[in-house]
């Protein structure tokens, strides 16, 4: 007789059965997306303690809010969520973030309602930004490590900052001005141009 495969479950799936009383299966979730968020925490901090402290942080408080979860959205937004929040309040006690969001306040127009980015240039942008991130302020690293190197859609960086589509437009568009204009100066840009083109 031949045995039955174990169903596999998604997330939103696995969470259900946490907020049902299984809470041993959040450890399938945090074993999933550990390395994530610790990578997603080291494009703004450098040391490794700080860093598995805030990831342990935000595993804490996902565990401890996961009643709150809506399974009928997607676990990872809501995870990279929990980790901007702990990722803002380190930064903040730091003063490496401002209080004022002016993004927000004064977006351009039209920015950000859709996505009309070819693939060759995300591909080519893609392949610079480790050699020029570290050169961008927070806000602006923020957006293009999910849009650029985690994949994420303009809506689901929006849900994760809590910030109008608007926002995410305006905060790439700079943030690549700034990479443009730094990778210049080192020749990075142009030289990346000539090997796509």
């Amino acid at each position: 007789m031949a045995q039955t495969q174990p169903s596999v479950r998604n997330d939103e799936q696995i969470a259900r059965s946490v907020q049902k009383g299984d809470k041993e299966a959040f450890g399938l979730l945090a074993e999933k997306y550990e390395t994530k968020i610790k990578n997603y925490i080291r494009r703004f901090i450098q040391e490794q303690e700080t860093v598995n402290d805030i990831a342990q942080n935000v595993f804490l408080k996902a565990f401890s809010h996961i009643n709150s979860f809506n399974t009928k959205l997607k676990f990872s937004t809501w995870l990279y969520r929990i980790a901007h929040n702990e990722l803002v309040n380190f930064l903040k006690k730091k003063k490496e973030l401002p209080l004022l969001d002016f993004d927000v306040f004064w977006p351009r127009l039209n920015s950000g309602k859709q996505e009309l980015e070819d693939k060759a240039e995300k591909t080519m942008l893609a392949k610079i930004l480790e050699q020029c991130l570290e050169e961008l302020p927070a806000r602006y690293k923020e957006v293009i490590v999910f849009y650029y190197l985690e994949n994420m859609s303009y809506g689901e960086i929006a849900e994760i900052l809590r910030a109008p589509l608007s926002t995410v437009g305006v905060r790439l568009k700079r943030a690549k001005d700034i990479l443009k204009k730094s990778c210049d100066n080192k020749n990075i840009w142009k030289n990346q141009q000539k090997t796509t083109a």
